[in-house]
């Protein structure tokens, strides 16, 4: 019998639904929790606008005033882009859910039912689950829908992911799960990101073919180098490259270097989600990605306390195709 064959759609094309989580545990945000809340709140809210169902766990008594389906489903914390299903298309056009191994990014941060969320939110949209035995988190590939699949090797070649495995084994099961044509390999992710180099980072696809990436901003961007290299690959591979500024140098209350970023957006059916960050060049970018997605109302919201937390607003959210 012939093996199902499946697809990953584009983030652009029609979602049946937005995924999301309530940052619920005071011990892991501290001081960041209002902030945290504020700003998922505020995408709920413009997703919804917007015409978007949002799906959103919380726990039960903890529901924020926002237009949404309520879960009271165990969740580690909100980072549903790695720890949620990727919603896959068969060759029939029906939804299925890829699940990978989870070692929480590496080994670096184990919360309590991370790994059985994504089979819950998998149930709940009558996905069934096609299994892969090998760790692969979410924030890591990017797809344009029409055959590309972008990755970086400080993520998926990193020995705390998949020791053994070489890039040529990796390149092959990815095109196999995602139905990709070809693999497209980027070296480095942003300083100090805690997903070892998650592609959604530095590097979206706004159109078939069309690659976002964003240029420093300031001679002390602490990305420089790696974001001047991203722009040259991406060209390289024939994507017509558009880039917008960076956040420049973003630091937390100990002065360290945060992976700030604007191509770390959500792309709804009706609306663009950028995380912002109180920076100089906060209004440019948004004015450039409004003009990739002319159709599409670009919301930006403050992400600094989801920052603090390890991301911004692609992390936090998986979408359903529909």
């Amino acid at each position: 019998m012939t093996e199902p064959t499946y697809k990953l759609p584009a983030e652009w094309e029609a979602h049946a639904a937005c995924w999301l989580a309530w940052p619920s545990d005071p011990a892991l945000w501290l001081d960041d929790l209002a902030p945290a809340r504020e700003a998922v709140a505020a995408m709920c809210r413009a997703v919804a606008r917007t015409g978007e169902r949002v799906e959103l766990l919380a726990p039960a008594g903890e529901e924020p005033d926002v237009d949404a389906r309520f879960h009271d489903v165990p969740f580690g914390d909100v980072w549903l882009r790695d720890t949620g299903p990727i919603f896959v298309r068969d060759g029939d056009g029906a939804l299925a859910a890829m699940r990978f191994e989870w070692n929480g990014w590496g080994g670096k941060y184990h919360f309590a039912a991370d790994d059985g969320v994504g089979d819950a939110i998998a149930a709940i949209a009558g996905a069934p689950v096609q299994r892969h035995a090998w760790i692969l988190e979410g924030g890591a590939i990017e797809v344009d829908g029409a055959g590309a699949l972008l990755t970086t090797r400080q993520c998926l070649l990193n020995p705390n992911r998949n020791p053994g495995m070489l890039e040529c084994e990796v390149d092959a099961a990815l095109r196999d799960a995602f139905g990709a044509e070809r693999v497209y390999w980027l070296d480095q992710g942003l300083r100090n990101d805690h997903t070892d180099g998650h592609v959604d980072n530095i590097a979206r696809f706004v159109a078939s073919g069309v690659a976002m990436c964003m240029e420093p901003t300031g001679a002390d961007d602490p990305n420089r180098d790696v974001l001047d290299a991203v722009a040259r690959d991406l060209a390289g591979f024939g994507f017509d490259v558009v880039r917008i500024p960076s956040p420049g140098r973003v630091l937390d209350a100990a002065g360290a270097v945060m992976p700030a970023s604007y191509v770390n957006f959500y792309i709804g059916n009706g609306a663009v989600i950028v995380p912002i960050y109180g920076q100089p060049s906060d209004d440019d970018a948004l004015a450039r990605i409004q003009s990739a997605f002319p159709s599409r109302e670009v919301v930006g919201i403050d992400a600094r306390g989801l920052l603090r937390g390890g991301g911004a607003f692609h992390c936090i959210s998986r979408e359903q195709p529909a």
